[in-house]
């Protein structure tokens, strides 16, 4: 059948789409209120472009095509971040604090989960030149105060540490394929197999790396971690800021996932996850990537996060709009002047067409304009 599509590819019918567009216009607004500038990267780039510093998950998230001008490997972006780092790298070259944002779709080999779209609409907004907790601190606040303007307010943040991994990882003395699988593990927090896989790693990194999963929850995880991780000043460091980004955000709801990884590849330092509404997943993911610039010959400290746009707008309230007013087909120019006011208060006339054998109340009409004695009015249009 020709007009199926391919799995997990959707269209955006009327009523999802009018939700997306307004609720991308209510976001984007949002984030030029607090300073952040909208770019729109291209949707296909050289592959060594778009997966640059970004790690092997992102690399088997891209679809590849070959450039029919040049013959190089070309790929359909699986994600926006890589494209602003190099906007902000090489384009803007600004030597002070640069905010951007965007939105736009991306395209992904496989869905993130089994009915998860592979065509995300990500929304998103970073910050490039502070390397301080300020930014982080500002960056997800801005999440949360997106979050509610999309009537999904964050019902809780994740905070976690890449750094503790990455520590505990260096001094397991692990092959790099092995520290890839125990970065499954903690993921997917598999225990019986994270005992197998670090049965032979010496204490205390052994009894750090098992604790990891369990290290979830409010305040008391990290009072827990300072006792059950080793006395590393990296990781004391890494501790140190989530309390202080916990303290600086008591107002927001804030818990802790230390084994919560993901991004791992690109993520420098602290990460975040916000849950809301009935999704058992994470609506939105974020977190500091100070390494991704330098791929780019210009390492940058930057923060950011990023969410699908549909993703929200599936939750969002119907605007409860009128419908359309239908207008005759007529030439009288009084009619065109009432049209014209009408559309400048924001009503939607539809200028009815001759021959038409549909309903008009199905084209989403619910008024109509009827002229009464020399004058238009805007009436009830009865069901047809």
């Amino acid at each position: 059948m020709r007009w199926v599509l391919p799995d997990h590819i959707q269209d955006a019918l009327p009523a999802e789409a009018d939700k997306i567009e307004r609720l991308r216009r209510r976001l984007l607004d949002a984030f030029r209120s607090h300073g952040y500038q909208l770019v729109v990267p291209p949707l296909l780039e050289y592959l060594d472009s778009l997966t640059t510093g970004a790690g092997q998950d992102l690399k088997l998230r891209t679809f590849k095509l070959v450039d029919q001008l040049s013959g190089r490997t070309m790929g359909v972006r699986a994600d926006m971040t890589p494209q602003v780092a190099r906007i902000d790298a090489h384009l803007l070259n600004r030597r002070g604090v640069s905010r951007l944002c965007y939105c736009g779709s991306v395209l992904h080999t496989l869905p993130s989960t089994l009915t998860a779209t592979r065509e995300p609409l990500q929304l998103g907004a970073e910050l490039y030149g502070h390397a301080g907790l300020e930014a982080d601190i500002e960056i997800i606040r801005l999440l949360a105060e997106v979050m509610r303007l999309a009537e999904v307010p964050a019902s809780r943040i994740d905070l976690g540490h890449v750094g503790l991994f990455r520590v505990l990882a260096a001094r397991a003395g692990l092959v790099p394929g092995r520290e890839e699988e125990l970065f499954d593990l903690l993921q997917a927090k598999d225990l019986p197999d994270l005992h197998e896989l670090v049965a032979g790693v010496a204490e205390p990194v052994r009894s750090a790396l098992l604790a990891l999963p369990g290290l979830y929850g409010g305040p008391e995880v990290l009072d827990k971690a300072r006792v059950c991780l080793p006395d590393d000043a990296e990781i004391r460091a890494a501790l140190d800021d989530l309390s202080r980004l916990a303290a600086a955000l008591g107002d927001l709801p804030i818990s802790f996932d230390l084994a919560d990884l993901r991004g791992y590849h690109y993520h420098s330092g602290v990460v975040f996850a916000a849950y809301g509404g009935s999704s058992p997943a994470a609506l939105a993911l974020g977190g500091r990537y100070d390494r991704v610039g330098e791929a780019f010959g210009r390492g940058r400290p930057a923060t950011g996060f990023s969410l699908d746009l549909r993703e929200l707008a599936v939750r969002l309230a119907d605007a409860g709009q009128r419908g359309a007013i239908l207008a005759p087909a007529d030439g009288d120019a009084g009619l065109e002047a009432v049209i014209a006011q009408l559309r400048s208060r924001g009503e939607v006339v539809m200028t009815e067409l001759p021959g038409h054998d549909g309903s008009w109340n199905e084209a989403g009409c619910d008024r109509q304009l009827i002229r009464r004695e020399g004058r238009w009015t805007v009436e009830s249009l009865q069901g047809e």
